[in-house]
């Protein structure tokens, strides 16, 4: 029998534990006076500002960002059609990641009782060189896969020698296919569970995948 390409894809995934969290919170207040509006949410931001700075340097937090004051008006309107006196609303956005996740549960419960303080969204994640680590492995992983399959196509044709001549990318050697990251990781969502005393955050696993496809001779 001539030489015979054969074309196979291969696919792997893991799924590991997150390692870190990053904290969506804002303060946010409003009323009828701009300059009370402006304090009151000054006074609520500091403590939360320094809570963050004080995690930092205990090592908890790893980084964070603070947006500036904003403060904006709006006029209501009643139930008469009439536009009312304007409310003035101020509020400042914070996010903070980190380190230590049982810190994380234990600060968003002291937050949760302070009035303007809403704590929003948790985007969970890997450390760079873990994520770095993963997207190797899971690669190298499914172009064994590929391998696998070629192999197991040529001796089904009774061929037994098997030589690579292409491994890409899922959809750079495939016609039709849209092309996609050798490895993607999918970051988990927040899942907030209330107990006493504290608020606990469980984080989904993070799905980190590869596919490949590989193009081999066998004869």
């Amino acid at each position: 029998m001539s030489e015979v390409i054969i074309t196979v894809r291969g696919e792997h995934e893991l799924r590991i534990a997150p390692e870190r969290a990053t904290l969506h919170l804002s303060v946010a207040l409003d009323g009828p006076d701009r300059a009370d509006v402006v304090e009151r949410a000054l006074a609520v931001a500091a403590p939360v500002r320094e809570g963050i700075t004080a995690r930092e340097q205990q090592g908890s937090i790893t980084e964070w960002t603070s947006q500036r004051l904003s403060v904006y008006a709006d006029r209501p309107w009643n139930t008469e059609g009439k536009r009312l006196a304007p409310v003035y609303r101020a509020s400042v956005e914070f996010t903070a990641t980190f380190a230590d996740i049982s810190e994380m549960s234990v600060w968003v419960t002291e937050l949760s009782v302070i009035e303007g303080v809403t704590v929003g969204h948790v985007d969970w994640h890997l450390t760079p060189e873990t994520e770095r680590e993963v997207e190797r492995e899971v690669a190298t992983q499914a172009v064994g896969v590929a391998v696998s399959r070629a192999r197991a196509y040529a001796e089904a044709l009774g061929l037994t020698n098997v030589a690579p001549l292409e491994i890409a990318d899922r959809g750079l050697i495939s016609e039709g296919s849209a092309p996609m990251p050798k490895a993607a990781a999918m970051r988990g969502s927040a899942m907030m569970m209330e107990a006493a005393p504290a608020m606990e955050f469980q984080g989904e696993e993070i799905t980190v995948s590869a596919t490949v496809e590989g193009r081999f001779s066998a004869s």
